[in-house]
């Protein structure tokens, strides 16, 4: 089969032929169909990622394949059952191994390419503003990189859980992404988003990718009492909070890892996909995939996220 793998940190990731692997008690082989990239791609290519794997390792966090293969224990899914996983690593390639548990059916109307980049954005988004922000109905979201993959399902999550949300990206054609993605109000990442947010009353929940001089103009536009849930830093800048002003504006600044769940909540995620799921199917969220790449093209793929090129999710489809 074909895998796009690191060998080394020191070495470009490349494609190549690797021996197909079969299923272990407890998991399935996929046929993939598509895998969904992510910010978290980048930073395991070269080693800085919380938890990337000891090379040689297959890239690729999040899958949707059919089944083609089951290990021992196994009784669902089913052989052929076109499914959505995400395993950590392992999804650009032709095949790949994953834990059965983790796997859920995709709906018929779900095609395999938004299935493949719905979970990690979608996942993430979804649990960090229920059940780490605590977003209410009538208050108002700050979404900082507004167009990319994971600030998107922000801007629609925020809308279908009742909030006002202002969406900040950079240039005019993103900034009309996040407008179409439901954004009351756009502002262009090159203005003072302080000044910007003030004056349209503030934000109570700020929701950050981004990190850098973003955080530092977020946390000046936020309310009191409000709440900022640090998501990244795609930036590249991790910035220092000023813990006097949390202090005098009783502001509380959030932590969110969706990936660590898994060790030590799993049935937290399960549960959110299953509420977004829903969501899909009564129609409350439209995912936006801006660019499906081949897998021999993956480093491209790659580059999109890198370079912010893509207004949306990147997709690999073997």
């Amino acid at each position: 089969m074909r895998a796009f793998q690191v060998t080394s940190f020191d070495t470009p990731a490349a494609l190549i032929d690797a021996p197909a692997t079969p299923p272990a008690e407890g998991e399935v082989l996929l046929g993939i169909q598509a895998c969904g990239l992510n910010f978290a791609d980048l930073l395991m290519a070269n080693g800085t990622y919380q938890d990337t794997p000891t090379p040689p390792f297959t890239l690729g966090m999040e899958v949707c394949g059919t089944v083609l293969a089951l290990g021992a224990g196994v009784t669902t899914p089913a052989l052929g059952a076109r499914v959505a996983v995400f395993g950590g690593q392992g999804g650009l390639a032709d095949q790949g191994v994953f834990p059965a548990a983790l796997c859920r059916e995709v709906p018929d109307t779900m095609t395999s390419e938004i299935a493949a980049g719905f979970q990690v954005a979608y996942g993430t988004s979804h649990l960090a503003l229920t059940r780490r922000a605590k977003l209410q109905a009538g208050e108002t979201l700050l979404v900082m990189g507004a167009a990319g993959g994971v600030g998107l399902t922000a801007v629609e999550i925020g809308k279908a859980m009742g909030a006002t949300v202002i969406g900040v990206a950079r240039g005019a054609a993103k900034m009309a992404v996040a407008k179409a993605a439901g954004a009351d109000h756009v502002i262009d990442a090159s203005e003072d988003i302080t000044a910007a947010v003030r004056a349209l009353g503030g934000a109570d929940v700020v929701y950050d990718p981004v990190g850098g001089p973003s955080f530092k103009a977020a946390l000046r536009a936020t309310n009191r009492e409000g709440r900022i849930v640090i998501i990244g830093f795609a930036s590249g800048d991790i910035p220092q909070i000023p813990a006097n002003h949390l202090l005098v504006k009783n502001i509380t600044v959030i932590g969110f890892y969706w990936g660590g769940y898994l060790k030590f909540n799993p049935t937290a995620l399960t549960d959110s996909m299953g509420e977004l799921l829903d969501w899909y199917a009564q129609g409350r969220l439209k995912p936006h995939v801006s660019h499906v790449v081949p897998l021999d093209k993956a480093a491209d793929a790659l580059e999109l996220l890198r370079s912010r090129k893509s207004p949306g999710k990147v997709v690999v489809a073997p």
